[in-house]
């Protein structure tokens, strides 16, 4: 799907400078527990299925139509992995747009589909498991997250601040 009329504009006000979104992944598993990844069209890289809430959009419901859009699966949420954001997710685009994400990450279970390239955002879709996604060109963000993707009951994560009160 092209760029979202709300971001659009945005765009049309502040150029290429660093935009603030929200935005959702859907993490996808077969039954053997590999993890749907998707190939970008813009750079060739893989990551999870997911992109930009958009104004009057639920996260879960974004997160549906993200999956639906790049790969064909009708999913539905089952909760909520972890919420990411900072340095790691600045993305820079092709054409030299920034856009820094906070990333609500879903579990989905898949209702219905076959998985297939959208072939405007995505090129590719397949099921991995940790070590063949290793392998694999990933979006700078997924390096890191990648092994806790793969976690049977993963607990809960985040990075942990390093603000502190005294030193303002």
């Amino acid at each position: 799907m092209p760029i979202s009329p709300y971001v659009a504009r945005l765009r049309r006000a502040v150029g290429n400078a660093r935009l603030f979104l929200p935005s959702v992944a859907g993490l996808v598993r077969d039954d053997g527990n590999r993890l749907l990844l998707v190939q970008s069209r813009d750079d060739g890289r893989w990551s999870t299925p997911g992109g930009t809430v958009e104004l009057d959009e639920t996260p879960a419901t974004a997160v549906v139509r993200e999956v639906w859009e790049e790969t064909g699966l009708f999913v539905r949420p089952t909760r909520i992995f972890g919420v990411y954001g900072g340095p790691r997710f600045l993305v820079r685009y092709p054409n030299g747009d920034e856009t820094q994400y906070l990333s609500t990450m879903f579990d989905c279970a898949i209702e219905s589909g076959e998985p297939r390239a959208d072939g405007d955002e995505t090129t590719a879709v397949d099921f991995f498991t940790l070590d063949e996604a290793r392998r694999l060109s990933l979006s700078p963000w997924l390096v890191e997250v990648l092994p806790r993707l793969y976690e049977a009951s993963p607990s809960a994560w985040f990075e942990p601040s390093d603000w502190d009160p005294r030193a303002v």
